[in-house]
């Protein structure tokens, strides 16, 4: 097998930039954390599955296979919560907002993980992995009759985010899924059932009682089942998500899965920053939130959602505003612009393409590093104004084919996917823009450019643009 690229990135666990190495290439495994369906996610939410979306188009691009899962969590406080307020069962309050989700994924390009884990498919899975902890003295049950983690029993806990030892509350418990960051205690893997639980639909017998998953457990357990089925392993190669899963969440994920199998519970930690509108974190809790329907309602291209979030990096926090959204709805159009014009004169194979090649030195040089994104997309448009001085001269652009192939891998369905949806024009529309076309063409053959003029106005009245080249007039629907 040929030596595949080394791609770098950023190790949460030990703070450096370090090479990804997988337990057994080309395989990769990648576990990334999805939404919780108690409502529909917002633009933050899906600024992280973006940059996981690049982190797997480039591992696969340079030669990797990888195997994602991303969890769906369907059974938590704020779903029960949601399901009761709005007086459903768990799974039909949801089951819509799953469906919004993959939705909102095929609209923003995202490709999908090749496994969904929703956690209430996986109980047998929970309730093993629990029962486990408890035989190896790492649980216990508590007088409440939840199951505890015993944070004593774990020595290395607060690794990852860094949290000193002389923190963390030897003895106390918390059973919320969501707590204060100071306070790293025992935590709830099994919670007892109780009448607001019963009443949704959210509880499940076990061998130590009757009760529902805590959050942190369910990602443990649907990763190491899916990865054991998958690839006979117990530890995954990269695990990501937004930085404020770091603690707890990730925490304990690592706690709970070490304690159950004594294996490393992933190689490579990767986390994403904050979405911020107005300086403040995009969040439900903020009421500052904006979902990717509402985008889509107003008409918003994906590729300039993903041109926006690209232009910053990973691991800086982006600010989302009207006028950088508008930027980035114009950087795409110039790329839509460029791309019809480098296809429409990309016929010469003959000449050394070294824009092309430069495009893909370049962006492999800034993926690879870390992810960079924002220097990928520098590299596209120094791309584009160099193509386009090349496509101004007389003689036209030397290798423009394979220039052309270069610029839609990079920019197009392989990597950064941020060319301009194509827009979908009725038969019928089309059929008389091309009608009136040749009518028009007919009238300036006959040097009747009054005519000419007025078939353009008539044209630009329906909101179409057409354009006079060398190999023809050329239309497109504003």
């Amino acid at each position: 097998m040929a030596a595949l690229p080394k791609l770098s990135l950023f190790n949460t666990l030990t703070r450096r930039v370090e090479p990804v190495v997988p337990l057994a290439p080309p395989r990769v495994t990648l576990y990334t954390c999805g939404p919780t369906v108690w409502n529909f996610a917002h633009i933050g939410n899906f600024r992280t599955f973006l940059f996981e979306d690049l982190l797997r188009r480039w591992l696969e691009h340079v030669g990797y296979d990888v195997f994602q899962i991303m969890n769906l969590t369907d059974v938590d406080d704020r779903t029960i919560r949601a399901a009761r307020q709005a007086g459903k069962r768990l799974v039909d309050h949801t089951a819509p907002f799953t469906k919004a989700f993959f939705e909102d994924r095929d609209y923003l390009r995202i490709k999908p993980a090749h496994i969904y884990t929703p956690a209430t498919e996986y109980m047998p899975q929970m309730i093993a992995l629990v029962s486990k902890l408890l035989e190896r003295g790492v649980a216990y049950k508590g007088e409440d009759g939840s199951v505890y983690f015993a944070l004593a029993k774990f020595p290395t806990y607060g690794r990852l985010s860094r949290l000193d030892q002389r923190e963390i509350k030897v003895g106390a418990r918390v059973a919320s899924d969501e707590y204060a960051k100071g306070d790293p205690s025992d935590f709830a893997l099994w919670k007892k059932v109780d009448a607001e639980d019963e009443a949704v639909g959210a509880a499940w017998d076990a061998p130590f009682g009757r009760g529902r998953p805590g959050w942190h457990l369910e990602c443990s357990a649907m990763s190491l089942w899916e990865i054991e089925k998958c690839c006979g392993v117990q530890t995954l190669d990269i695990h990501a998500g937004g930085i404020d899963l770091i603690f707890p969440h990730h925490e304990n994920e690592i706690a709970q899965s070490e304690g159950a199998t004594g294996q490393p519970f992933a190689r490579h930690w990767v986390h994403g920053e904050f979405l911020n509108v107005r300086g403040t974190k995009m969040s439900k809790r903020h009421g500052n939130f904006l979902t990717a329907r509402d985008l889509r309602e107003q008409n918003v291209d994906a590729a300039a959602v993903r041109l926006l979030f690209f232009q910053t990096h990973y691991r800086q926090p982006v600010d989302f505003t009207d006028d950088a959204l508008e930027a980035a709805r114009e950087g795409v159009r110039r790329l839509g612009e460029f791309h019809a014009r480098l296809s429409g004169n990309g016929k010469q194979e003959t000449g050394n393409d070294t824009l092309g090649e430069k495009l893909e030195t370049d962006v492999a040089t800034a993926l690879n590093d870390d992810l960079n994104a924002p220097r990928a997309v520098a590299a596209l448009f120094d791309f584009v104004r160099a193509a386009n001085r090349e496509l101004d001269k007389p003689q036209g652009m030397p290798g423009a084919a394979r220039a052309l192939h270069a610029f839609e891998r990079a920019a197009g369905k392989d990597l950064l996917d941020v060319l301009p949806t194509p827009k979908t024009v009725d038969p019928g529309l089309a059929g008389w823009v091309e009608e009136r076309i040749a009518a028009r063409a007919q009238a300036r053959k006959s040097k009747d450019f009054k005519a000419a003029d007025a078939i353009r106005a008539e044209l630009g009245a329906k909101g179409v643009e057409i354009e006079d080249t060398p190999l023809g007039t050329k239309w497109k629907t504003r």
